[in-house]
């Protein structure tokens, strides 16, 4: 690591991921680079009533194998995976509490059901049993900020605690928010998200959007960026990162996985309309905010909201920024569905390993591109392109009118190349 990175700088040290393709990140990583769908029909309850059926779940999670029994009666779906992912991140980055002083480390993750399984049990027992039978833990088990307090006390991070609320957006919100933190002096911050609510209640809530596609077919149903993309499908899981302070994690000989280069966050003035204003913004404050171009971006991790209206929105973005056909665009999000708080911190996650490894992931499931969105959907195959893979941006929009934007560079951009400067803002919007 070298002087290079700016003030205020936060690397990547360590990745834990809970995915619907794949439980751990090499497991995650070979699926994804295989083009393998964790898209199936919803076994976690009997879906055969909803309209929606398939849906994407971390196979082979066994709760046991990654949660302290004293944990399991207190903590729900979405909290076990979290505890699994942390963990795993702590552990690849060989962090831990006792390497920094007493508040150094902090935690900041990203929620947008909370413990929507719990909670569900915990009224069903209300209604059917009596207050008596419903659990003490109800008092915190459902709660939006349940898996930073867990996290927490688990690993003994006593540093700022943070958690938002912002639907997809919420993953590279939080990882926005650690890297405040860092700026202000923590050391490092276990940040990212993961969401679970395939249960009646959860989905009955995301049928409530009007944004699922109704259809059977697990490699149908979920199709951005197509002619016939119709919506998407629910999903469960993400990912965390330990981001740390550039000049601590090298007295630590931590290994860098990359650098969060840039961050921004908007709002839409009018969440429910076609256009989208607001993620444009974000994506040109978190190029300013690295000191970059659109021209130094190599790849672009979409949103890809698999909503025709959403999608054309999406695509006229990236055209505004880049021109048509401009950078290579991927949604590695397509074999796993939509995973709501989860999903930006996953996408980091796979940007961070595509820009290790120079290769894009595709976009599966995606037939026929639809040639109107004049965006380069890397499909079929996954892409190895002629020059290095330097940096990726990526977007994620929020129901409700949330917006986030991303930039991250390589571990090898991140050790010896400087800022370009953003003397080009990039093509103006059509």
């Amino acid at each position: 690591m070298t002087s290079t990175l700016a003030d205020g700088a936060a690397v990547v040290t360590g990745i834990g991921i809970a995915a619907p393709t794949g439980l751990g990140t090499s497991a995650y990583w070979a699926a994804t680079l295989a083009g393998e769908s964790g898209i199936r029909p919803i076994t976690r309850f009997d879906a055969t009533r909803y309209p929606v059926r398939v849906g994407g779940e971390v196979d082979g999670f066994v709760a046991e194998q990654h949660v302290p029994s004293r944990l399991l009666p207190q903590t729900d779906h979405s909290t076990r995976l979290s505890l699994a992912a942390g963990a795993e991140a702590l552990a690849a980055s060989g962090l831990t509490a006792q390497d920094a002083p007493e508040f150094g480390i902090g935690i900041a993750t990203a929620s947008s059901m909370g413990g929507f399984e719990f909670g569900q049990r915990e009224l069903g027992h209300l209604w059917a049993l009596g207050a008596q039978h419903v659990s003490a833990y109800q008092s915190f088990a459902w709660f939006y900020a349940v898996n930073t307090g867990q996290l927490s006390i688990r690993h003994g991070l006593r540093g700022p605690g943070t958690t938002v609320v912002s639907d997809q957006a919420g993953g590279l919100d939080a990882l926005g928010a650690a890297r405040r933190q860092i700026r202000k002096g923590t050391a490092a911050v276990l940040a990212g998200g993961v969401d679970s609510a395939l249960c009646p209640l959860g989905l009955a809530g995301q049928l409530s959007t009007g944004e699922l596609a109704a259809s059977d077919d697990p490699r149908g149903a979920y199709l951005p960026f197509d002619r016939a993309a119709a919506g998407h499908v629910p999903g469960e899981g993400g990912a965390f990162l330990i981001l740390e302070d550039p000049a601590f994690a090298q007295a630590r000989g931590a290994t860098v996985h990359g650098e969060i280069a840039g961050y921004a966050s908007t709002f839409d003035l009018f969440p429910d309309g076609p256009d989208a204003d607001g993620l444009l913004r974000a994506a040109r404050q978190a190029l300013a905010d690295a000191g970059l171009a659109p021209f130094d971006i190599d790849v672009v991790f979409g949103d890809a909201s698999g909503r025709p209206d959403a999608d054309r929105a999406e695509a006229a973005v990236l055209v505004a920024l880049f021109g048509p056909n401009g950078v290579p665009v991927t949604a590695p999000k397509s074999a796993t569905g939509r995973l709501c708080a989860g999903a930006g911190a996953l996408d980091v996650a796979t940007a961070l390993l595509s820009l290790r490894d120079g290769v894009i992931p595709p976009t599966v499931h995606v037939r026929e591109v639809d040639p109107g969105h004049q965006i380069d959907l890397v499909v079929g195959e996954p892409r190895r392109p002629t020059g290095r893979l330097r940096t990726a941006l990526v977007l994620a929009r929020g129901h409700g009118g949330f917006n986030a934007a991303l930039v991250v560079r390589g571990p090898a951009t991140t050790a010896a190349a400087p800022p370009t400067s953003p003397a080009n803002p990039g093509p103006s919007r059509p």
